[in-house]
């Protein structure tokens, strides 16, 4: 099972109370791995990332598609070695992709993230 898809797995568990969209699109590359809706009826789309370095490494249409949606979009990225995810807004994958893990996120922690993502559109 590719790491991801186990990541996957952990985000699902926590953030049970959001209704989760997986989305497989091969004909539109560089589009988020998920789809959220959540309590306040707000949606957002969330990137996965795994990462066994510092560095977060993203795909030109992966890029090109946070900057060009840079509002409600995250990358929820987890070092496969502490198992924390570390929660950033899409608006900030340059910085991610110059600075790695070393970028401060805006939440840390599966707990911090979802009241993070519970809140938007309050």
């Amino acid at each position: 099972m590719k790491p991801e898809t186990k990541f996957y797995g952990q985000v699902k568990k926590y953030f049970k109370e959001f209704s989760l969209i997986r989305l497989e699109n091969l004909s539109l590359p560089g589009t988020p791995d998920l789809l959220v809706y959540n309590n306040n009826r707000h949606f957002f789309t969330i990137e996965l990332k795994v990462t066994k370095t510092n560095k977060v490494t993203f795909s030109p249409h992966q890029i090109a598609f946070h900057v060009k949606h840079p509002k409600n979009t995250f990358i929820l990225v987890q070092d496969a070695c502490l198992k924390v995810p570390k929660l950033y807004e899409g608006k900030d994958i340059r910085e991610l992709v110059a600075c790695g893990l070393k970028l401060e996120a805006c939440c840390l922690g599966y707990e911090s993230c979802f009241r993070y993502l519970e809140a938007l559109g309050a």
